[in-house]
């Protein structure tokens, strides 16, 4: 988990897009970047005393090999002090003034990495013809010290290496996602893979409970010093179980260690958010290892505005109501890994992780109803409430290797997780116009919901041949979604609270998934790589309604294959993916919890959802040269979509009707998806550059509800672009981030655009150690409005939501200690990649918040 021994001067050119942001905040920022790196470059110290200059040669051809990375460092400390990229023909100069022992290492894709001394004490050292051997594995990461690739292609996924982004020190989590191809962040922190909010997060190539509900709220609070790399898996291998309909996203955190100890100190203030302090570090004693991080703090004391209007067509009938919401909360998070080597076959590890979260929240909303502009109803509703949510799960795995092979491998794993989630809700009426007691009395909401799972696991690797390898294994999960929710209504004439036996429930959800999985990989000599797999799903569910007395128990099999193929070529691949994929409906979309915080707008699960089955095929360009770029184009289809959806519904109370609208979860028709992935990073001079992430989607939906067929279909899309500036050697450094994102395309309606900056300025001190960071974060207004809306044949809706926009923070990073060796992870494990997470939302149901 903690830092790395890779040196970020220099670094080598990845990622990036070639699109425009036209955004008016962003338009100065531009020109300011412009000008200022003139002015840098009039005012660049004089040439340094030393050059060093050589030219690298391929040892196969005997030809010159262009745009390789060349990172002069200190042979002792292996600390950078400058790099380049060599020439067309192979050339490179690099000038210094440091003193000491140095050394030029190279690094190439599909080349063997080389550390080469520096000898001689002219003012021009010659180090002649620099031979590069090409590499067996083309794509490999490069362990030595010198810059390394910021974005790798592999044959099914795309990887992000944060530790060679310099922004790493400065930013959190949430927004280094930003930059990774195929990844967004929205305006409401909403995480989305390919324009989609339907996939899974992973940490460490296992679920957990950092991310099982809102993964937002954790990952912009952790910094990205604690993070290692983010995968992108575009098609899951058959080992994956089947869930995630986008694909999978894989954060690995940091756990380098020497013998010995490291920690590292993170922390933060916001104007808006508050504190937040983060410790994290590694311990290698013998054969033990342990890595651990955790933070906590506060999600501050926001308030925020909220408006709606609806006009229902048949009666003409206007409902508006405006709202004032305040809330405030705390949050704690950690996680640790122990590793033990009894021998260089057997290894025992085990992990844990914890994340809770409380919140409380309060405010007045006012509704006004008017039929052809005559008012006929009012009343304020004074909402406050509390929640609190725990997410815990604990693993233990044992790997056995084999005398005859390293690679072979046999893991056996066993996983247990639990997250409760306590809501509370008291509402109380004042000012009530024909919204009489007697229909609607003051009322209170209890939920207690959650899940419990315990999973089984072995997995089992081995070599066939030099080009073909095989994995197999088998998983059970055996999971119990669990809500516990009663309303009770104040009687006004005994001022007492009496529980209402028909929103009363107690609900268990039963799901129990048995799978089989067998998936090759083969190699072709440098060129030519695939995977291959068939993984075989057994669902068995059992829905009990307990207070109801009804219960349902539908199972369903899945066989789901997955394919992908990888051409490479020199300094760049091309992939192609095909795979099926599930989304099972998780407790948020099946809890038939009926959420009546707001009575005219109703809310509620529905346990009746079935699974939602989806194809998708991906074609991916890669280019690591010079400006690398990478290009992917995907379709996917899926024939019972989940869709969030409104209707109205007429309740009779003692005095009169009302109607009220109804918003929950269907499986409905058709959603298509063709997107669109460019994502580039461009080295301009070697102390600017520029970064660039975009996607754009054509998004078909169709579907059947309430005796109506419905179409929707638009273009979503995002783009993201960064800039960072670096002082010379002084340590100072000024970063630029902005985004744009197109808001949603659902069913009923859609959602309004977002657009976002901000700005970095960063000291290092004590040799990089410790790192101090400015940030502003949209400084140009204080709130940001988003909207909705839907579109109904019955009715129209536009809601509105206003949220903090403007924020200034200041970051702290430190750490201490010395990086060499790795602690040792299980090659296999747990992988509970099978439900949908908070942070997989829907994408017609917002995602987190």
């Amino acid at each position: 988990m903690l830092n790395l021994k890779i040196s970020h001067n220099g670094g080598v050119a990845c990622c990036v897009i070639c699109q425009i942001l036209r955004m008016k905040p962003i338009l100065p920022a531009l020109l300011f970047c412009c000008l200022s790196v003139g002015a840098f470059a009039q005012n660049a110290p004089p040439a340094t005393s030393t050059t060093i200059q050589g030219a690298v040669i391929d040892s196969a051809t005997n030809k010159p090999i262009g745009f390789v990375t060349v990172a002069l460092q200190n042979a002792k400390t292996h600390a950078g002090i400058r790099s380049g990229l060599t020439k067309d023909d192979g050339s490179f100069s690099l000038k210094t003034n440091s003193t000491g022992p140095l050394e030029v290492a190279l690094v190439f894709v599909g080349y063997k990495s080389k550390v080469v001394p520096v000898t001689g004490t002219d003012n021009t050292i010659d180090m002649g013809k620099l031979i590069l051997s090409p590499s067996s594995n083309q794509l490999n990461e490069v362990s030595v010290t010198a810059a390394r690739p910021l974005m790798k292609q592999e044959v099914d996924r795309i990887s992000y290496d944060i530790q060679a982004d310099p922004d790493s020190k400065a930013l959190s989590v949430l927004d280094m996602m930003r930059k990774v191809p195929l990844l967004s962040v929205d305006g409401n922190d909403n995480i989305q893979l390919k324009g989609s909010g339907n996939y899974k997060i992973l940490i460490n190539g296992k679920e957990s409970a950092l991310v099982a509900k809102n993964p937002s709220d954790v990952l912009k609070s952790m910094p990205a010093t604690n993070i290692e790399k983010i995968e992108v898996i575009t098609t899951p291998p058959a080992k994956y179980d089947a869930e995630g309909l986008s694909g999978l996203i894989n954060i690995i955190t940091k756990r380098n260690a020497d013998q010995g100890y490291n920690v590292g100190l993170n922390t933060r203030f916001n104007t808006v958010f508050g504190a937040g302090y983060n410790l994290n570090g590694t311990l290698k004693q013998g054969k033990f290892g342990m890595s651990f991080f955790g933070g906590f703090g506060s999600n501050g004391t926001l308030t925020n505005t909220s408006g709606s209007t609806e006009n229902i067509f048949a009666s003409n009938i206007n409902i508006l109501q405006s709202g004032v919401n305040t809330q405030k909360g705390r949050f704690h998070y950690g996680g640790t890994e122990l590793s033990y080597e009894l021998d260089t076959l057997n290894l025992i590890t085990a992990s844990f992780n914890l994340f809770s979260n409380n919140q409380s929240q309060f405010g007045p909303t006012n509704s006004n109803t008017d039929e052809a502009g005559v008012t006929t109803q009012t009343y304020t509703l004074n909402n406050s409430g509390t929640s609190s949510f725990t997410g815990f799960d604990a693993a233990l795995n044992y790997q056995l290797g084999f005398k005859k092979s390293k690679d072979i491998l046999l893991t056996f794993s066993y996983k247990y997780s639990y997250s409760p989630n306590k809501q509370y809700n008291a509402n109380v009426f004042t000012d009530r116009f024909n919204y009489y007691q007697s229909d609607v009395p003051d009322f209170q909401q209890y939920n207690n919901a959650g899940n419990k799972d315990h999973t089984i696991q072995v997995d089992y690797a081995s070599p066939l041949t030099k080009q073909l390898s095989i994995e197999a294994g088998a998983k059970a999960i055996l999971r119990n979604n669990y809500s516990d929710f009663h309303v009770d209504n104040r009687d006004s004439t005994a001022q007492v609270y009496h529980m209402v036996d028909s929103l009363t429930n107690n609900f268990n959800y039963h799901q129990d998934i048995y799978s089989l999985y067998n998936s090759y990989q083969l190699k072709i000599g440098d060129k030519w790589a695939g995977k291959a797999g068939l993984r075989l799903e057994y669902t068995a569910l059992s829905a009990d309604f307990i207070s109801a007395g009804v219960t349902t128990a539908p199972s369903y099999s899945n066989l789901i294959p997955s394919v992908s193929i990888q051409r490479s070529f020199k300094t760049s691949s091309i992939n192609f993916g095909f795979t099926q994929r599930i989304l099972r409906p998780g407790i948020f979309q099946l809890n038939p919890f009926v959420d009546k915080s707001n009575p005219t707008f109703v809310n509620t699960g529905n346990p009746q959802l079935k699974p939602e089955l989806d194809n998708t095929f991906d074609l991916t360009y890669s280019n690591f040269t010079k400006n690398s770029i990478n290009i992917d184009l995907s379709y996917a289809f899926s024939n019972n979509s989940i869709q969030n959806v409104s209707s109205l519904r007429t309740i009779q109370g003692k005095t009169k009707l009302d109607t009220v609208t109804y918003t929950t979860f269907e499986n409905l028709g058709t959603h298509q998806t063709l997107g669109l992935n460019i994502n580039t990073n461009m080295n301009i001079t070697k102390t600017f550059t520029l970064g660039l992430n975009g996607q754009v989607n054509h998004v078909w939906l169709t579907g059947t509800f309430g005796g109506t067929m419905y179409h929707n279909d638009g273009f979503t899309g995002n783009a993201f672009g960064n800039m960072r500036y670096k002082f010379g050697t002084s340590g100072f450094a000024l970063s630029f981030n902005a985004g744009y994102f197109s808001g949603n395309v659902n069913l009923q309606g859609k959602s309004s655009d977002f657009i976002f900056n901000q700005y970095l300025f960063s000291k290092e001190f004590f040799n990089k150690k410790m790192t101090i960071v400015l940030v502003a974060n949209n400084p140009y207004a204080k709130f940001n409005t988003f909207r909705t809306t839907v579109n109904s044949t019955q009715f129209y809706q536009d809601l509105s939501n206003q949220n903090y926009y403007r924020s200034f923070a200041v970051r702290f990073n430190f750490r201490i200690g010395k990086l060499n060796s790795q602690i040792k992870r299980n090659e296999h494990g747990i992988q509970n990649d099978d439900t949908k997470s908070g942070g997989g939302g829907n994408n017609n149901s917002g995602g987190n918040k």
